[in-house]
């Protein structure tokens, strides 16, 4: 399950966020003169490479969570430390849900607007 995830960011980072093909030559110049415009406003990463960041840590919390468990089932970790792993695993899928969520209640908002 966790790796159907990382191929839905591997194809995500293909297109990028909007969904619009980065080799499109039309799409990229108006993409690039407005990152231009954007970048000299506000130094630092983008939003985009901010989100791709957040998933990849959730990512990687949940397989620990995930291996953590395993090894519990197995004998070679204590307690502890798989309610640890679990309960870390469990709190980044709950803000991962809730950010999924708020976007998903976001477009629905910009979709109902006039015009």
């Amino acid at each position: 399950m966790i790796d159907a995830i990382q191929t839905g960011l591997s194809a995500l980072s293909k297109t990028g966020l909007n969904g619009v093909d980065k080799s499109d030559d039309v799409t990229s110049s108006l993409v690039g003169g407005a990152a231009t415009v954007a970048g000299t406003a506000v130094a630092g990463p983008g939003f985009g490479a901010i989100l791709g960041d957040m998933a990849k840590d959730a990512v990687q919390s949940l397989k620990e969570g995930e291996s953590a468990s395993i090894n519990g089932i197995q004998g070679k970790a204590n307690t502890r430390e798989v309610v640890d792993a679990v309960m870390s695993a469990d709190q980044t899928l709950k803000t991962a849900v809730a950010l999924r969520d708020k976007v998903v209640s976001a477009y629905l908002d910009i979709t109902k607007m006039q015009i």
